[in-house]
């Protein structure tokens, strides 16, 4: 498990019925180190132990743990401070974009209901005076407008727009400066995890895009998202080239464990879950072998004459 140990680590829990497995996977080679399986929801005494036993094994083999990546979850900062002292914790990139475009599509969907409140009531039958055809003209552009900003409401956290794309977010925010400032927003926000800064760079442009978002008061209640320190820590790889962003090693390892709780056992023990990740670890290391065997297998197939 520790023969290719990178330095790099992912840890995370995931909840299973009555219990929580707690893992540790080798943030660069995506294997899957040791875990714990707990019958009740951890606590920091719990990360406290599982990551000092985790240490006891680095220390027996004289390795060296560069960097730690978690998701937002409070469970890690202390216990990692507490055993690890000053070691860079990386937040996971992922988990904090995530929250920020759920806050944004939020937003969003608060200023289109809004925008339809503000829809003309109609009277019953044909409008047949000038005030009702305007009104109903006026009801029929409102709905449209809200129709279109459901439709296209992904574009307003969207990674990279199309020219297409763009000008289709220029009509439909077209008299609405609040919807053009989130999607700027966004784009602000991608680029603060642009690998070409420093993590200093990357902290006097966050600090620049709060006091953005303070002075637009509409927008800045509902992206509190911006302000949480978990954003700074999501920054940290910025420094260290071979400290990875996500902890999709760990997160991967969890898909596996679910996809074979639905297609191989129903009921859950905490025997059967250690069984199964000892399974799945086993499986691990066996995956560079089956690899050459497969590729020493085609190698030796005779071919055919042409």
């Amino acid at each position: 498990m520790l023969a290719d140990f990178s330095g790099y680590i992912a840890a995370d829990e995931l909840y299973d019925g009555p219990f929580c497995v707690l893992s540790i996977v080798d943030n660069r080679t995506f294997r899957r180190i040791t875990y714990k399986v707990l019958d009740h929801d951890p606590t920091h005494a719990d990360i406290e132990r599982f990551f000092r036993r985790f240490q006891s094994l680095l220390k027996q083999r004289g390795l060296e743990l560069k960097g730690i990546t978690t998701d937002g979850s409070n469970l890690y900062p202390e216990p990692i401070s507490t055993v690890f002292g000053d070691l860079p914790h990386q937040v996971c990139e992922f988990h904090v974009i995530k929250e920020l475009t759920k806050a944004v599509l939020r937003a969003v969907a608060k200023i289109r209901k809004e925008l339809a409140v503000t829809k003309p009531e109609l009277g019953r039958g044909r409008p047949s005076s000038a005030a009702a055809r305007q009104a109903a003209q006026r009801r029929k552009r409102i709905g449209q407008k809200v129709g279109d900003l459901f439709e296209h409401r992904h574009l307003f956290v969207r990674h990279d727009l199309t020219g297409a794309q763009r000008r289709t977010i220029h009509r439909i925010t077209r008299g609405r400066p609040e919807l053009r400032t989130l999607r700027d927003i966004m784009d602000e926000v991608y680029r603060l995890f642009d690998r070409r800064c420093r993590t200093d760079t990357a902290l006097e442009k966050l600090a620049n895009l709060r006091r953005r978002v303070r002075r637009f008061k509409k927008v800045g209640k509902t992206l509190q998202k911006l302000f949480s320190p978990n954003l700074e820590k999501s920054l940290t790889f910025l420094d260290d080239k071979l400290l990875p962003s996500t902890s999709n090693a760990v997160e991967r390892g969890y898909r596996r464990h679910r996809k074979m709780q639905k297609n191989v056992y129903r009921v859950r023990t905490q025997r059967n879950i250690n069984g199964r990740i000892a399974l799945d670890m086993q499986r691990e290391e066996r995956t560079q072998q089956r690899a050459e065997t497969t590729h020493a297998l085609h190698a030796s197939r005779p071919r055919k004459a042409a």
